[in-house]
Parts: C-alpha cells; sequence; structure tokens
C-alpha cells in the first residue's frame, strides 16, 4: 500500500481523498489546533503534529511515497488580494517553502501541491519550481474545475504534480458529468426567515426577484459578487465556490436561509459521517479551506493508473 503524509492538513480533504484511493495517511499537521483536533477524529490512525511548519523537524516525519499538500492560499487568491507589503500575505505566501524542505529531506516520490491558480503567478513561484527541480521532480500544472470531477461545486484549482521522473507526468483527469446543487441541498431543514421584512438590503431584494424571474420559487444566489450574485443560479447546475465565510443563500417561495455547515460539506463532497465541530464558523472555516476529497481522491487514483 502506498503511504502519504499530509502538510497543511486542515479538516483532511487531502487526506480522506487519499484513503479513499487506497492510501495509507501516516502523519498529518496543521498549525491551528482546531483542525488538527478534527483531522485526527477523522483520521485517527495518523500520527497528528501542531506546528508551525517552518519549524519541522523533518527527521521525525515518516518515510512515504507521496506528499501532500495545501499551503495558505490567501496570499495569492484574488479574493484577497496579493499586495506587496502585506506581511500576513507574505507569511501565507511563505508556506510553500515547507514542502520544499520536507521533499528535500524525505526526497519523496511524489508531491502533489494543491492550491489557487494564482499560485503560479507568486512572482517567487519560479524560484520555487527551480528549487523542486533542483531536487529531481518535474512539475506538471493542472488547473481543474472541480465539478468537472464529479464535486458539486465549481471550484477552480491548480493541482502541481511533481514528479521524481525523466517527463511531468500529464494526468488524463476525464471529465465526468457535473452534480447539481440539488443533490445536497435539504429545503426541509434548516432556520428559514421571510424574505420581506424591515432592513432587508435592496441589493438582497433585487437579487431574489430577478432569481425568481430566471428559476422560479426555489434557487441558491450568493450575498455578494456579480454574475449569479444579480440573478441567483438554478439547482440544476453545481453551487459555486465554497468560501470560508458564508456566502450562499437559499431561496424558498418567501423565505431563505443561508447554506448549512453539512451543506457546505457535502458541496465539497465530504461524507455525511464526517466528523466537525458543532459550531458553525469553525466549520465553515475549514470546509471553506478544504481540498474536495473527490478531487483529491481522483487525482491520486490516476497518478496511480499513470505512474
Amino acid at each position: 500500500m502506498l503511504t502519504a503524509i499530509d502538510l497543511f492538513a486542515g479538516l483532511g480533504g487531502w487526506s480522506t481523498g487519499a484513503r479513499n484511493a487506497g492510501v495509507n495517511v501516516l502523519w498529518a499537521a496543521n498549525h491551528w489546533p482546531v483542525a488538527v483536533e478534527w483531522h485526527s477524529r477523522n483520521h485517527p490512525d495518523a500520527i497528528h503534529i501542531c506546528q508551525d511548519l517552518h519549524q519541522a523537524d523533518w527527521s521525525q516525519v515518516p518515510a512515504h511515497d507521496i506528499l501532500l499538500a495545501s499551503p495558505c492560499c490567501q496570499g495569492h487568491s484574488k479574493a484577497r488580494g496579493k499586495k506587496a507589503g502585506n506581511t500576513k500575505h507574505d507569511a501565507s505566501r511563505s508556506t510553500a517553502w515547507a514542502v520544499v524542505s520536507a521533499a528535500e529531506f524525505h526526497r519523496s516520490e511524489v508531491v502533489l501541491l494543491e492550491n489557487v491558480k494564482e499560485f503560479m503567478d507568486w512572482e517567487l513561484y519560479p524560484a520555487w519550481a527551480l528549487a523542486m527541480a533542483a531536487l529531481g521532480y518535474m512539475i506538471a500544472p493542472h488547473i481543474v474545475d472541480c465539478a468537472d470531477l464529479g464535486v458539486p461545486q465549481h471550484r477552480v484549482r491548480l493541482f502541481l504534480v511533481c514528479t521524481r521522473s525523466k517527463a511531468p507526468l500529464n494526468l488524463q483527469l476525464q471529465q465526468r458529468q457535473h452534480v447539481p446543487a440539488s443533490s445536497f441541498i435539504d429545503f426541509a431543514a434548516g432556520k428559514w426567515g421571510k424574505i420581506e421584512k424591515p432592513g432587508r438590503a435592496e441589493s438582497t431584494l433585487l437579487r431574489v426577484k430577478n432569481g425568481r424571474e430566471r428559476f422560479g420559487e426555489r434557487f441558491i444566489m450568493p450575498y455578494y459578487g456579480s454574475g449569479s450574485g444579480l440573478t441567483g443560479r438554478s439547482l440544476d447546475r453545481p453551487i459555486g465556490t465554497i468560501t470560508t465565510l458564508d456566502r450562499w443563500a437559499l431561496v424558498r417561495g418567501d423565505e431563505m436561509r443561508m447554506l448549512s455547515a453539512d451543506e457546505a460539506l457535502a458541496a465539497q463532497s465530504f461524507k455525511p459521517d464526517t466528523k466537525r465541530p458543532d459550531n458553525h464558523r469553525l466549520t465553515m472555516h475549514m470546509t471553506g479551506n478544504a481540498v474536495p476529497p473527490l478531487a483529491g481522491q481522483i487525482v491520486i487514483e490516476e497518478l496511480q493508473r499513470a505512474a
């Protein structure tokens, strides 16, 4: 059985995907105690470390076949911006160097890195890629909409497949049938409130009006943004990107509510038995940062077929 470690493990999207692909996750780390606690509940057989990975002693990490990593994306994403001189974003971007440090010590056969596609626009990405090349890795970038892999969510992400091979390993990620948002939304559940009430923003009322005209009495809408932010979106297509904050609202006749934490997890392809905090905010934060397990599983399965 192939083995893996998971850097920046979060709630465990990469780890769950790896497990579903038949890979044994030996070790997982995150700097946030809450994430480590819940990753350990979902993956009790793995060794767990709560640590800033810049300070990791890689000699204490088990030997493995696959290094899984999802470094902080906040410093790269368009949603957060990446203005030079932002100390917090500079620190977020620098987490990618922990991947190089781990690979330097272990010479993992494969490094799989997931991030926003703007990761490759990082001004130090050429240096990062050069460092990986110096360690003997060929890098094959794959920009994928996770909806094309069967995740019920449009989520465009970069998967870097880094292999110790003579040529880059380009995976054949076949497009799958899209799974609609209706597959995970429970209109009978949740706490609903009246749409027409004092204090409701005019922009929200306009979205509802436009959505009704296009989609009828039931649809999804974001609270902000252009595109479907102005009109809502059909339940017959994947939902838009799940973020770390409450973004998506459901409309049912003259009522509305926000997407529940369980629905957000399902939109990310986590199974219903996934253990999570009772706290909605904490769950949404971890869910919005996660690698969709199904996407991770398919990438790893295709890697095994191609290797």
